[in-house]
C-alpha cells in the first residue's frame, strides 16, 4: 500500500465522519446506563475507547478500499 493512500485527506475525513459517529452511537447503545448511572467501571471506559476506534478502523478500510477503486 502506498504510503500516499494512508496520508490521503480524503481517506481520513471519510473516516472520522463515518467511523466516529458510528462508535460514538456504539457507546451509547452498549455503555450509555453505565454512564448515565454513574457505574463506571475501567471495563466500561475501555469499551467506550475501543468501540469507536473499532468503528474508525473499518471505515479507514472501506475507505482506501473506495481511494484504490477510483484510482482503478
Amino acid at each position: 500500500m502506498p504510503r500516499s493512500a494512508l496520508l490521503d485527506p480524503v481517506v481520513w475525513s471519510r473516516t472520522l465522519s463515518i467511523g466516529l459517529p458510528v462508535g460514538l452511537l456504539q457507546v451509547a447503545i452498549n455503555q450509555g446506563d453505565a454512564w448515565l448511572t454513574g457505574a463506571v467501571t475501567a471495563g466500561v471506559v475501555a469499551k467506550s475507547i475501543l468501540s469507536p476506534a473499532v468503528s474508525c478502523g473499518i471505515a479507514f478500510t472501506s475507505a482506501l478500499s473506495a481511494r484504490r477503486a477510483a484510482q482503478s
